[in-house]
Order: structure tokens, then C-alpha cells, then sequence
């Protein structure tokens, strides 16, 4: 895949992305969402955050398309926004873990 240079809106853009994916927090949302979709209640069970913390941290990434939300009755489901997302976590999870483990051998 070819990379493109990004004028500075652009970057400023995708600098702020990685940036909301930096905190653990936000990043262990994002994971929880990424097999399922589960709303505030399960996301806060799962990752031992608060649920208003919850709400706080889903605001930013749903603003910036990392997550979506479907209402179903009175809850809404978060999951991941689209395919891409879950391409680049599966990328760098398997850069950091999947190398770490070959070069222990």
C-alpha cells in the first residue's frame, strides 16, 4: 500500500487520531468493540472504567470515526466504524507481539 504525503490540515487530522488511540484507555474501548458490539454498560464492566467515563471517551472517538453507534431500544451498541480500523490495530498489534515473540527465539 502506497503511502501519501499529507499536506498539514491533513496530518494535523491523522496526528489527532493516533493521538485519541495513544490513551490506554480509549485504546482498551476500542478493542473491547472490536469483536462485538457492546454498549456503555458492557464497556465499562469490561475495561473497569466508569460508565460517565465511558460515555466521555466514546464522544471523542465516535467525533473522530474510530467508533460508531447504532441504537438498539434504549441502548446504543458501539463498534468499530469500519473495516480499516480494524486492519491497522490488527497490523500494529501483530508488529509489536507477533515480532516481539519471534525475535525471543
Amino acid at each position: 500500500m502506497k503511502i501519501i504525503d499529507l499536506d498539514g490540515d491533513r496530518a494535523i487530522e491523522l496526528a489527532e487520531t493516533f493521538s485519541l488511540l495513544a490513551d490506554p484507555s480509549r485504546l482498551g474501548i476500542v478493542t473491547a468493540c472490536a469483536n462485538r458490539a457492546r454498549n456503555v454498560g458492557d464497556i465499562a464492566e469490561h475495561t473497569g472504567l466508569s460508565p460517565s467515563l465511558v460515555s466521555h471517551h466514546l464522544r471523542l472517538l465516535k467525533a473522530a470515526r474510530v467508533l460508531r453507534g447504532e441504537r438498539q431500544g434504549r441502548h446504543v451498541f458501539y463498534s468499530l466504524a469500519d473495516d480499516c480500523i480494524r486492519e491497522v490495530l490488527g497490523v500494529m498489534i501483530g508488529h509489536l507481539f507477533d515480532h516481539a515473540h519471534h525475535d525471543d527465539h
